[in-house]
């Protein structure tokens, strides 16, 4: 038996960490599609792109690895099926439960590990992952000053260049706007010829500018408005020296992401939905009070000559009795403005409820996620490996699409039921677990099928079925 076991599970290792890192290599490949805008053109050093991709695809395990196991049970018993060992396993007295049984155990391992890597490793990933992506969004093009266009790359000056030789140091036709002052087009300089040339610690851009004039408007005069004084320089050579640092790349503190519902543990997650909790009933008791300041807007109303009003109707036609007209108008128009303030308080007061509501849903919804990926592992292998069983078909052709469709059901239904939790329609504890729910079933139905041996995909079963179920019905 021992041999059997072995026998199976190397079948079985094999196809799981190969199909993983196809899995993984397709994510990270639609992952470079999306944001290959935000990559491309900035001069980003090859270990950055590196970090970036490496971090990137830690973040891609939770879709990878049920897909994985999926496929690659799948795979392992199509097989075994294809090649009659399973026909030979069950002519020994081995049944199907048991050669199920070593990758039943080898699965709980891939689920402890799992947990382990979405509690401990994927929040670290996020963090890193995320706070690397957003310094790559925000750091500027490299620099690419190309003739007869208008470059505006270096922060306070704008660069025509019309004309570079084919040393790309040789420049002609130079012109530069100044806006470092902030007045528009007051500073300009044009000049004939020129070479461009980089620093030794590549922090400055340097232009050596020849036969050139530099047209300054003097905006320091009274009545330059009017007068327009300008001052013009000839010069024979002149230099201009801009500032590169800008476009190297600075990284963001990580301590302002670690907050994130995505980057927190367990631990860190309840501590942080507790708070939330906490800080929600306490607003929720604050704002009666603060409402009930903006709704009195009584309080231009002389209570001396009125006397006392009380509102015991719902009407209160009275309350205006014995003021003059412009004193009844300049009332009204309090009224009606702190009216309209009421309305726009309880409005923002609203949407910061949803909005620290929806706060807590994405914490509870992340620590669900945790046992989620675990519980998914487990499912799905229960839905390859007896469906591979009964198909008998290995390979890539049919257990791929098989499992994809299975893969993707599985996707949608979580989706669907994560962002109804994020969203408050449904409580997390029931909307995290829609898919494992639905399709644990489906993997005990098949398991029990594939185990009694079942035609359940035999044509020629379901065509006698229908035929008996149409005659009965014809009767």
């Amino acid at each position: 038996m021992k041999k059997i076991y072995w026998l199976i599970i190397k079948s079985y290792l094999g196809p799981l960490v190969f199909t993983f890192f196809i899995a993984l290599f397709i994510l990270l490949m639609q992952f470079l599609w999306k944001y290959i805008d935000d990559l491309v053109g900035k001069g980003l050093e090859w270990y950055i792109i590196t970090e970036l991709l490496f971090y990137a695809s830690s973040t891609f395990v939770p879709l990878a690895l049920p897909l994985a196991i999926l496929l690659s049970s799948l795979m392992t018993f199509g097989n075994l099926g294809e090649h009659y060992e399973l026909v030979a396993m069950k002519a020994a007295g081995i049944s199907l439960r048991r050669v199920m049984a070593p990758l039943m155990i080898m699965s709980i391992m891939i689920s402890g590990v799992a947990f382990y890597f979405s509690n401990n490793v994927l929040p670290v990933a996020n963090l890193k992952f995320k706070s690397l992506l957003y310094d790559v969004r925000e750091q500027k093009l490299a620099l690419d000053i190309k003739e007869g266009v208008f470059y505006n790359g270096i922060d306070g000056f704008v660069i025509r260049v019309g004309e570079k030789e084919d040393d790309e140091r040789t420049i002609r036709d130079v012109l530069i706007y100044d806006h470092r002052e902030k007045k528009g087009n007051v500073n300009v300089t044009v000049a004939d010829s020129g070479r461009m040339e980089l620093t030794s610690d590549g922090r400055y851009l340097v232009f050596y500018l020849y036969d050139g004039y530099n047209y300054t408007d003097k905006t320091d005069q009274r009545n330059y408005r009017e007068k327009n004084p300008f001052q013009r320089t000839k010069f024979r050579e002149n230099f201009r020296k801009f500032d590169l640092m800008d476009f190297e790349m600075s990284r963001t503190d990580e301590d302002l992401f670690k907050n994130n519902y995505s980057m927190l543990n367990l631990k860190q997650l309840q501590e942080a939905e507790d708070s939330l909790i906490i800080g929600l009933k306490e607003r929720r008791e604050e704002i009666p009070g603060l409402l009930m300041r903006s709704f009195y807007f009584f309080n231009v109303i002389d209570t001396a000559r009125a006397g006392r009003i009380e509102f015991d109707s719902a009407y209160t036609k009275d309350v205006l009795v014995g003021y003059s007209t412009v004193q009844k108008k300049d009332m009204i128009e309090e009224a009606t403005q702190r009216f309209r303030r009421s309305r726009d308080n309880i409005r923002y007061y609203r949407e910061e409820i949803e909005n620290r509501s929806e706060l807590i849903y994405k914490h509870q919804a992340e620590w669900h996620r945790k046992f989620t990926l675990s519980v998914a592992c487990f499912v799905l292998f229960f839905i390859g490996a007896p469906l591979g069983a009964i198909i008998r078909r290995g390979g890539l052709g049919l257990p791929v699409v098989v499992s994809v469709l299975f893969f993707v059901l599985f996707h949608i239904i979580s989706i669907t039921g994560e962002k109804s939790v994020k969203s408050g329609v449904i409580d997390a504890n029931y909307g995290m677990w829609i898919a494992p729910v639905v399709l644990l079933p489906l993997g005990i139905f098949l398991t029990f099928k594939a185990t009694t041996d079942s035609p359940l995909l035999d044509a020629d079963a379901w065509k006698k079925m229908f035929k008996k179920l149409f005659t009965k019905n014809h009767h």
